[in-house]
């Protein structure tokens, strides 16, 4: 079943990985309402395969080298509104104890950063598309979580390419932003994430 999980990243198709559209949900508090209507992420583009340090900043970098990140796999979408950039990423890990290691070493690379934005993803641009302008100073809010033996990481940004500013004063746009990585990441890990079945083998020594 581990070997299952850990080869999916090579035998998933990308547009699977990351599909055309994502759904997902802002939170009542973002819209100070009760209710969640559905959202939907549009994929802008699916970026080559890359080094795990080509991938990420100079301190996520560190981090995942040491705990042997083999390659990342990334994507970029736009949101409902086209208004804000979102790019996610597949970090692939040794295994399951590493990938929350991972989630884990990030958030405490993080402390103690004041306004700097803690270790992440870089975004994938796409000439031509809402991403064009999204690089490394239009990064504003990161998102971690794992699965597996797979990383997930967000990174998102305004469409307009205005730099960094700090998103946690504005309680609303933090939450639509925290609320677009959730849900897109969320989408991700379906594929990747989801237990295998039970392998059978009957007659064979052990059964």
């Amino acid at each position: 079943m581990a070997w299952e999980m850990a080869r999916r990243w090579r035998a998933t198709p990308a547009g699977k990985i990351f599909p055309a559209d994502a759904s997902y949900q802002p939170s009542g508090f973002a819209l100070n309402a009760a209710s969640k209507p559905a959202l939907t992420a549009h994929r802008l583009g699916i970026a080559r395969q890359a080094s795990c340090a080509a991938a990420t900043d100079a301190a996520a970098g560190r981090v995942l080298d040491r705990l042997g990140c083999k390659v990342v796999l990334r994507a970029t979408y736009a949101d409902s509104t086209s208004s804000m950039i979102l790019t996610v990423g597949v970090a692939v890990l040794p295994g399951g104890a590493t990938a929350r290691a991972a989630v884990r070493d990030l958030a405490a690379a993080g402390i103690g950063r004041g306004g700097k934005l803690p270790p992440g993803l870089r975004p994938a641009a796409f000439p031509g598309t809402l991403a064009a302008r999204f690089g490394d100073r239009q990064r504003q809010l990161n998102w971690d979580v794992s699965t597996g033996p797979y990383l997930i990481m967000s990174t998102v940004g305004y469409a307009d390419g205005r730099p960094r500013v700090r998103v946690a004063s504005d309680a609303y746009t933090d939450q639509e932003m925290s609320s677009l990585a959730n849900g897109v990441s969320r989408v991700v890990r379906g594929p990747l994430g989801a237990t295998p079945p039970v392998p059978l083998c009957p007659r064979a020594p052990g059964c």
